[in-house]
């Protein structure tokens, strides 16, 4: 835990002096200078390249390149030097021509989905430990499955057995839609237990029009219906933690690829224009 800690606040450390040293070379030469967009921009772009490996480090595990634990902490920590590099170069202003517009906007998407991803990895691995009963992601179906067809059976089960069709009825209309697809992604992903207090609250208000054997069916009903959340809960976390990277991922790869040509652009026209 020590450790952990002290490597945490050596990065912060080593953030705030690259920041600091960055911004006194900014101000002090480089806002005034035409040449201050070459070693800024080369800068900035090693920065992007040394995060964009992070991805390949842990496709190749076999290459001893320091721990991933490591890697991660140096791709957090220069993910945030990186816009504050991104800043400096462009001098603090927005970009006028329509490539340039692309590339920034790249970069923000790029940016903002790490930061993102950085508060979805750190909060909802522990929300999905704390709640228990983790499920398979590839499982998720299934068990969603069973348990549609256990209420169902249920449900229609409790005509026979009570001779009343209230059961079956209120399941037809308040619970089957529950069972049969996922529910309340959004609301699972940030912790809002509204929609099963509601559903709950509707199950309770059914107890005076249900007789001894429906109230048996009922109480089974309920039961199934907070299992059903708990895998609506896992499926809406586990999905997020995957739909960030296919999202943060492909940007990134876009990002260098405009960064290169950006690049070849700039020194093209400097090369061009020293003739």
């Amino acid at each position: 835990m020590r450790s952990r800690v002290f490597k945490r606040s050596l990065g912060a450390i080593l953030l705030l002096l690259a920041t600091t040293l960055s911004g006194w070379f900014y101000l002090s030469w480089g806002r005034e200078h035409p040449q201050w967009a070459y070693p800024s921009g080369w800068l900035l772009m090693a920065v992007m390249l040394f995060l964009t490996f992070y991805n390949a480090r842990k496709k190749l595990p076999f290459l001893n390149l320091l721990s991933s634990r490591v890697w991660l902490q140096l791709h957090i920590y220069l993910g945030f030097f990186s816009v504050i590099a991104f800043l400096f170069h462009v001098c603090f202003r927005w970009p006028s021509g329509w490539f340039e517009v692309v590339l920034t906007w790249l970069f923000a998407i790029v940016a903002i989905s790490g930061f993102v991803g950085l508060v979805l990895s750190r909060d909802f691995p522990k929300r999905l430990t704390a709640r228990g009963g983790e499920v398979l992601y590839e499982r998720i179906p299934l068990v969603r499955r069973r348990l549609h067809d256990e209420a169902e059976a249920l449900a229609l089960g409790s005509v026979e057995s009570a001779r009343s069709s209230t059961v079956a009825d209120f399941y037809a209309a308040t619970l089957h839609s529950y069972f049969i697809g996922h529910r309340h992604f959004l609301l699972h992903c940030l912790a809002r237990e509204g929609p099963l207090t509601r559903l709950l609250g509707k199950i309770s208000e059914q107890d005076r029009y249900l007789n001894d054997e429906e109230r048996q069916v009922m109480a089974s009903l309920r039961e199934l219906v907070i299992q059903k959340n708990g895998l609506d809960y896992q499926y809406a976390l586990q999905t997020a933690l995957r739909l960030w990277l296919f999202f943060h991922i492909p940007f990134t790869y876009s990002l260098i690829l405009w960064s290169i040509a950006h690049v070849l652009l700039v020194h093209g026209f400097a090369a061009g224009a020293g003739r």
